[in-house]
Formats: structure tokens, C-alpha cells, sequence
């Protein structure tokens, strides 16, 4: 990889790696510093990556840095887990779905939230999820698939208290 093609590689990538990351570090800071230590391996790697597999391999980095980091830091929020339900009735529909969402998905664990966020949200393949998770493709859609029954029973059941308090 040239340096033109790392700097374009900065260009091009730069905003989905640290969307993907912030989404699940929840903490932009720690999401910075995940992203340019990526941006920082790739840079020193740039000689042996080839420059069409460069996103791959700034994912796979970024991601693998992402879960050193939870394993080191791993932050407890009682509150988020016990959040009364109830609140939820008072908020603007808007920030509700939102609140509703944002719980969904945290309770989801690493990895499943990890593959809802790249499939889902940033819309990578199955292949490329299992390249930059080290898991395989079956591994990717059995987990997708359960996260995804996790969030539906979710949400299903949020629809349920709101209605009962409506």
C-alpha cells in the first residue's frame, strides 16, 4: 500500500470504522482512541496489506482493538439494565424509539451487538463480518440470527408496556 492509498484509505473510511466503534464503545473518547490506534497499525502494516483489502483489515484491527479495550475496561451500568419502563411513557416518541432501541441493542452481548452494527447498520456482507470477526460465515448468520430473536423479544415486549400504559 502506497501512501497515497492510505491516505485515501483515511478518506474513505475513517467515519465508518469510528461510527462502528462509538456505537459500541458508547464513549467517543475511547472510540478515538480505538480508531487511531487502527489507523496507526495500518500505517506501520501498510507494506504487507494490499490496498483492495485495506478496509477489511482496518475493520478486523479496529474491531479486535475494540474488544481488547471492553476486556480491559469493562464498565458496569446497573442503571441501564434497570431502567423503569414506565419512563419511557413520558418522552417524545421520537427519543423514546430511540431510548428503546439504544436498550435493545445493549442488551445484546459483545459480539451480537458487534454483527447487528456491521450488518445492520453498515451493511457488510456475511463474508466480510466473518473477516474482520474471525468467526466463519455460519458462526456470523447463527449469531446474527439469535441477537436478532434477542432484540424482536425485545422490543415486542417494550411495545407491550407501552400499550398497557397508553
Amino acid at each position: 500500500m502506497t501512501e497515497r492509498e492510505y491516505n485515501s484509505c483515511v478518506t474513505d473510511y475513517a467515519d465508518n470504522v469510528y461510527r462502528f466503534i462509538v456505537k459500541n464503545l458508547r464513549h467517543e473518547e475511547d472510540a478515538n482512541d480505538v480508531v487511531q490506534t487502527a489507523f496507526e497499525k495500518l500505517w506501520r502494516n501498510r507494506e504487507q496489506v494490499d490496498a483492495d483489502k485495506s478496509k477489511t483489515y482496518l475493520f478486523t484491527v479496529a474491531y479486535n482493538l475494540m474488544i481488547d479495550h471492553i476486556r480491559k475496561n469493562k464498565r458496569v451500568t446497573l442503571k441501564d439494565n434497570f431502567t423503569d419502563s414506565s419512563a419511557y411513557v413520558h418522552q417524545n416518541s421520537e427519543k423514546n424509539t430511540q431510548m428503546i432501541l439504544r436498550e435493545a441493542l445493549n442488551r445484546l452481548n459483545d459480539t451480537q451487538k458487534s454483527l447487528v452494527l456491521l450488518k445492520d447498520y453498515e451493511g457488510y456482507s456475511y463474508e466480510e463480518i466473518g473477516q474482520i470477526t474471525g468467526l466463519n460465515e455460519s458462526q456470523v448468520k447463527v449469531y446474527l440470527h439469535r441477537a436478532r430473536i434477542t432484540l424482536r423479544n425485545y422490543l415486542v415486549s417494550m411495545d407491550h408496556v407501552m400499550t398497557i400504559n397508553n
